[in-house]
């Protein structure tokens, strides 16, 4: 007799047999066979970094020019302006609106202006800063000076210094005579 032949014969058999198989799957499935592991990384901590600009000459000016005549020497002034942050940013130079003493003939349109920056510090040591050195930001009058001037980008803790030189124009008249401009220059970091 074959196998299905029984089973078919004896169903209570079969149908014991059957429930057999099946507990014993179901124990096998129950019982947890399977691995799990997990693992924590704690205190996962986020922090920003700092953009702050240091000037060696803050609350004073880079250069002051009395006496001045038409054709005399350049008249000159350095600053220092560091990033004693810790984030790199896009250094920028910028004029306000100058203050001149007569409307109708402001000095800001003959002074020249000549802006230098000599370089980055090496380490406490200054870079030369001589006439004519370093890279030039801005060459023009005070008055033509109406957009930021791009410096680069300056690595946390990197420090340059600048220098500024003004001289009057040698074609500028009489109506000149004892004029006066003012501007404030503004460091900005982004």
């Amino acid at each position: 007799m074959s196998r299905y032949a029984f089973l078919f014969s004896h169903p209570r058999r079969a149908l014991a047999a059957l429930a057999t198989i099946l507990a014993a799957s179901g124990l096998t499935v129950a019982s947890g066979a399977d691995f799990t592991a997990t693992s924590a990384s704690p205190l996962n901590t986020f922090a920003t970094g700092t953009l702050t600009i240091s000037n060696s000459n803050a609350g004073a000016a880079v250069l002051s020019a009395g006496g001045m005549r038409p054709g005399d020497p350049a008249v000159s002034g350095t600053v220092d302006i560091a990033n004693t942050g810790s984030l790199s940013g896009a250094f920028t130079l910028t004029r306000s609106a100058p203050q001149d003493s007569d409307g109708t003939n402001p000095l800001s349109a003959r002074l020249h202006l000549v802006v230098r920056d000599c370089g980055a510090f090496s380490g406490a040591t200054a870079p030369p800063c001589g006439a004519g050195a370093g890279t030039l930001v801005y060459d023009g009058t005070l008055a033509a000076m109406t957009d930021a001037q791009a410096l680069g980008t300056f690595a946390g803790g990197e420090k340059h210094r600048f220098r500024f030189e003004t001289t009057l124009d040698p074609a500028a008249g009489n109506e000149y005579q004892g004029d006066s401009s003012q501007t404030e220059f503004t460091w900005t970091a982004a």
